[in-house]
């Protein structure tokens, strides 16, 4: 709720025209719900990876492209908070008409944004396909009158679906939700960029 208060102050207020004051408060926006997310994320990641390798023959033992991609996953979502603090510093430089630069390079690091923020979501979204399908192919296997907490096959091994399992699903859930709010933010000042450099274009040619 208070960022999407704060996205309608933004969008609503007189002064929301000048790409310093978009780079400026959608920054801050995106960099604080990136470190709330993105703390979430770590932690429940982390607590996956640990007990859900330690606990034996689970679900999730052994699937190292499942870790590599939520790792990447995890990587990406660091990027995306740096990122959202560089929209904040190149506010800064727009404000200042010493340091001012182009709309270009505004437009430029929109772009970058709006790209990492994507790569993200498609990482989180292949991980969570991943993850899914690993667990379906469990419950198919399982008795279909019901789900025992823990199956052992004929050759003595057992498996079962853990709190890891289900931690991680959330983890990635709640990774994806903070950079869908940094691609849309991004694609915002990525329109705001693109609106103040057509402007410029036509007051030269104008002029």
């Amino acid at each position: 709720m208070v960022v999407l208060r704060e996205l309608n102050n933004v969008v609503a207020h007189p002064g929301a025209s000048s790409p310093a004051k978009a780079f400026w408060r959608l920054g801050w926006i995106s960099f604080w719900a990136q470190i709330g997310f993105g703390s979430l994320t770590v932690i429940l990641v982390g607590y996956a990876l640990i007990f859900g390798r330690n606990s034996g023959a689970g679900t999730r033992a052994g699937n190292l492209l499942i870790e590599y991609l939520t790792l990447a996953d995890l990587l990406v979502l660091a990027f995306t908070t740096v990122w959202s603090y560089r929209y904040t510093r190149l506010a800064r430089q727009l404000a200042d008409p010493e340091r001012q630069p182009s709309q270009l390079v505004a437009q430029r690091a929109a772009w970058i944004g709006v790209a990492a923020g994507a790569i993200g979501i498609v990482l989180s979204m292949l991980v969570v396909l991943f993850e899914v399908a690993q667990l379906l192919i469990y419950f198919l296997r399982a008795p279909q009158a019901g789900v025992p907490t823990i199956q052992t096959t004929g050759v003595g091994t057992a498996s079962w679906v853990s709190a890891a399992d289900m931690m991680n699903l959330m983890a990635l859930i709640l990774g994806m939700f903070g950079e869908l709010v940094f691609l849309i933010l991004s694609l915002w000042l990525l329109f705001r960029t693109t609106i103040v450099t057509g402007e410029v274009s036509e007051a030269r040619v104008e002029g």
